[in-house]
């Protein structure tokens, strides 16, 4: 049987929740989804939560939330995700690509900055949407001395409060989404949080929403669950790291650099071609992802020289099974395939 790059951790506890709420016919959004908020704030610390169907409702309230207006811009990675694009366009923001940092899928201050320089003149660039690819953390600290309100998207990075950056006077909001693949999973769905009680207001008007809008509690149970046995996963997810982490060692494939990284999976930016890879992993019963094909530049939305560094990245670099719900004998497999990489 292959080992599949992703797989959400879904256990028996999650299956009972959902169950349970199902038989309480506890399905909209209710209980179940003020309890997930209530223990999020016990994790993420923030001061104003609101949890949504969709990351793609988070994002479009977030920028709402910001005042952003028609031909307005905002500044975003180009291995941010594809549908930031289609909340963009239906809100008619203008995107502003800045490139990653060399040997990271991280904006920079550097990098944005550059992107400032050289947009057109007539853009009015009014925010940072800032994207934690793969779980690597940027430095939202330094990047917020560009005076941009930030959205941060922490999907793929989310840590328990007593591990995140110091975020008080840095970021504005941000996104946790739910999804499949994302760290967390409640089978869909996103909060949408303010750290600070000066944003906590622009996100209060949102209290009122309609229920279509709303995290139904079904998906709700799931996510408690899933905030009450992250830790667990977590420090799983990193066991499997460090083993990966030394079979790559053995190979002449480069790891990003790893300034500050949450194991939401295993990239390697690859010195040999991308098929010879997928191709060699898959007579080893294994399937790999290229990292960044559902990303802007990977699905070819932006011309390919607008951000070098991103397309390179997007070229190059791969991901390897790498969740809790994998067996020993399943981390070893995948170790000696990544330890006998052409």
């Amino acid at each position: 049987m292959k080992i599949e790059v992703y797989s959400p951790t879904i256990r028996r506890k999650e299956m009972d929740a959902v169950l349970t709420a199902l038989v309480e016919d506890k399905i909209g959004p209710g209980e179940q989804s003020r309890l997930l908020i209530q223990i999020a704030r016990e994790k993420l610390g923030f001061d104003y939560c609101v949890s949504l169907r969709s990351p793609v409702f988070a994002l479009s309230l977030a920028l709402k939330s910001l005042g952003l207006e028609e031909g307005q811009g905002v500044v975003l990675s180009a291995l941010s995700p594809c549908y930031y694009l289609n909340v963009l366009e239906d809100l008619k923001i203008i995107p502003l690509y800045a490139d990653v940092q060399v040997g990271s899928p991280c904006l920079s201050r550097e990098t944005i900055k550059k992107a400032l320089d050289s947009k057109p003149q007539d853009l009015d660039v009014r925010a940072i949407l800032l994207h934690h690819s793969l779980g690597y953390l940027p430095n939202s600290a330094i990047i917020a001395e560009l005076n941009l309100p930030l959205i941060e998207d922490r999907s793929q990075s989310f840590t328990s409060i007593n591990t995140e950056r110091n975020t008080e006077n840095t970021s504005v909001l941000t996104i946790l989404g739910l999804e499949e693949r994302d760290l967390l999973t409640a089978g869909g769905g996103a909060l949408l949080y303010a750290m600070n009680r000066k944003e906590t207001s622009a996100l209060r008007k949102y209290d009122t929403l309609p229920p279509e809008y709303g995290l139904p509690d079904m998906n709700a149970a799931m996510g408690i669950i899933q905030f009450r046995e992250a830790k667990k996963n977590l420090e799983r997810r990193g066991e499997i790291a460090r083993v990966y982490t030394q079979a790559a060692l053995r190979t002449r494939h480069k790891r990003f650099v790893d300034d500050e990284y949450i194991n939401y999976a295993f990239p390697l930016v690859l010195e040999t071609g991308m098929k010879d890879v997928k191709s060699y992993a898959r007579r080893k019963e294994t399937i790999v992802e290229s990292a960044f094909e559902n990303t802007i530049m990977g699905s070819e939305l932006i011309p390919i020289g607008i951000c070098p560094e991103a397309y390179s990245l997007s070229l190059r670099t791969v991901l390897f099974p790498l969740y809790p719900r994998l067996r020993s004998e399943e981390i070893e497999k995948v170790s000696k395939l990544i330890a006998s990489l052409p």
